[in-house]
């Protein structure tokens, strides 16, 4: 099952390479295609956001449900189980903020 993931995001990846292409944009500047390029924006930002917050759900799952298995033998661990659960939930602000500058820029 990983290696579908993986197999299915590299070749998301492989297929976004025209959008970072200069003569791909000048071809298109030249076609008077602009559109097509703000579209495979738009896909890119999708991606980023879409796969950083499947990431960060799958973290924060595994995160949470050992911290519950951690905190039901020792309570006292709960306060340090609760940074890493911030941490993974990371993943997906960080997905935000490239989507965001992919848009911006």
């Amino acid at each position: 099952m990983k290696r579908k993931i993986v197999l299915c995001i590299l070749v998301l990846f492989a297929l976004s390479v025209p959008l970072f292409a200069q003569e791909a944009a000048a071809a298109a500047a030249s076609d008077g295609g602009g559109s097509n390029t703000a579209a495979w924006r738009y896909i890119a930002a999708a991606l980023a956001v879409g796969i950083s917050c499947i990431a960060g759900g799958i973290a924060v799952g595994q995160i949470g449900a050992a911290a519950m298995g951690a905190m039901s033998e020792n309570p006292e661990l709960s306060g340090k189980a609760l940074p890493y659960a911030g941490l993974a939930e990371g993943i997906c602000l960080w997905g935000f903020l490239v989507a965001l500058l992919i848009m911006i820029l």
